[in-house]
């Protein structure tokens, strides 16, 4: 990584604004799932270290409409710092006020801040300057830690990183390190894994790996559009008929990089006590039935493949692994994954479900490296810049 980072500057005495992702679910005014909160943690303990004048957290949680929301509120999130912490947090209610700038400026020296939801101010989607200066009244030095926000040019990611000194965070420096190595220098062999629901969505990623890795294995139900370009009928499942010619494109080009589940489990319906059976995807799915996960022949042949693999990428799970019954298949690969973590293989899992099923799954703490940003890590894949750290200083 090319940017500065906190280690690159001195933060003593210093007031440094710090752009955190605390996007976590709240669920009866507490957070119910502080792991974004905890993977702030080394950045923010490392700038205390430092003793600057004070440490000012800023984020957005959740998609308020049209301004302030009770509902996306920060408030909840300054226990949750606290108690992980084990340092008293201040919360600012309105950081748009001059009289919220002298009150931080007048906390004693070390004093950690957290300012209300940054998207409760309308100008901070359009990336907005003015809403920048407001931000940039509690800082002297702009640190960004947020990756999963990273891809977007808000005023608190970019935006801001213009108006003083600007360098990533421990947790920034640590996704960038990992994707980054993942796509340029690879251990390899190289192995990726797509699932999820479209081809679409992923298009450029797909081909971005296709020509960085050496096997793409493919699952979830982007697959299924695979075999409808392979003539398949489809039954019920998700099919993308807009992609169908696309998918056959990369079947051509892929030369055999491109891996296709060979087996599936099919559903009468899309409910967890559906009938179920496991086909072949040599055959047509029947009319009615849906393609809800990859079989274990699949699982089987994908872990094989990544026996050798000494990189592996994934994004996206396997099948509709939010129902137990149809989670097999993501629960498979996530099992092979880490085991061969065991091994010495890098894994990685790039965010988003496919992070939520690891976590499901219960082997989070077997892979390498589970990144926090889903849509940012999908955009590295694709060889995509992201504004929030191109707006930072260069070594």
């Amino acid at each position: 990584m090319n940017k500065k980072t906190i280690r690159d500057i001195d933060l003593k005495g210093k007031r440094v604004l710090v752009r955190v992702d605390f996007n976590v679910p709240i669920s009866g005014g507490a957070v119910s799932d502080a792991t974004r909160i905890t993977a702030a943690l080394p950045t923010l303990k490392a700038i205390l270290a430092q003793g600057p004048k004070s440490v000012v957290l800023m984020s957005h949680l959740g998609r308020p409409k049209g301004g302030p929301d009770p509902k996306y509120s920060m408030k909840p999130v300054v226990g949750e710092l606290e108690k992980h912490l084990g340092a008293p947090v201040t919360f600012v209610e309105d950081p748009m006020s001059e009289a919220a700038v002298e009150m931080v400026n007048g906390l004693p020296a070390g004093t950690v801040v957290v300012l209300e939801n940054t998207r409760f101010y309308p100008g901070e989607e359009k990336n907005d300057a003015e809403l920048a200066k407001k931000f940039a009244r509690f800082g002297d030095v702009y640190v960004n830690d947020a990756f999963g926000s990273a891809h977007r040019a808000h005023s608190s990611t970019e935006a801001v990183a213009k108006l003083m000194p600007a360098v990533a965070g421990l947790l920034m420096e640590k996704e960038l390190d990992y994707l980054a190595t993942a796509l340029e220098n690879p251990k390899r062999p190289m192995v990726a894994i797509l699932g999820g629901a479209k081809v679409s969505d992923k298009i450029k990623v797909i081909e971005s790996l296709l020509s960085k890795a050496d096997k793409l294995l493919i699952g979830g139900g982007m697959a299924n559009t695979f075999f409808r370009a392979q003539g398949h009928s489809m039954g019920a499942s998700l099919v993308e008929e807009g992609a169908v010619e696309m998918a056959k494109d990369l079947l051509t080009k892929s030369g055999g990089k491109l891996v296709l589940p060979v087996d599936a489990v099919i559903a009468d319906k899309m409910d967890n006590d559906a009938a179920t059976k496991v086909v072949s995807t040599s055959e047509d799915v029947p009319d009615g039935w849906l393609i809800v996960d990859i079989g274990p022949k699949t699982v089987e042949a994908f872990a094989a493949i990544l026996a050798d693999a000494k990189t592996i990428v994934w994004n996206g799970p396997m099948g509709v692994f939010e129902q137990p019954n149809f989670a097999k298949g993501t629960n498979g690969v996530a099992k092979a994954l880490g085991e061969l973590t065991g091994k010495g293989a890098i894994t990685i899992i790039g965010g988003g479900d496919s992070a939520a099923a690891v976590q499901q799954a219960g082997l989070a703490e077997k892979m390498t490296h589970i990144s926090t940003g889903g849509g940012a890590s999908l955009e590295l894949l694709e060889g995509q810049a992201l504004p929030g750290v191109v707006a930072l200083n260069d070594r």
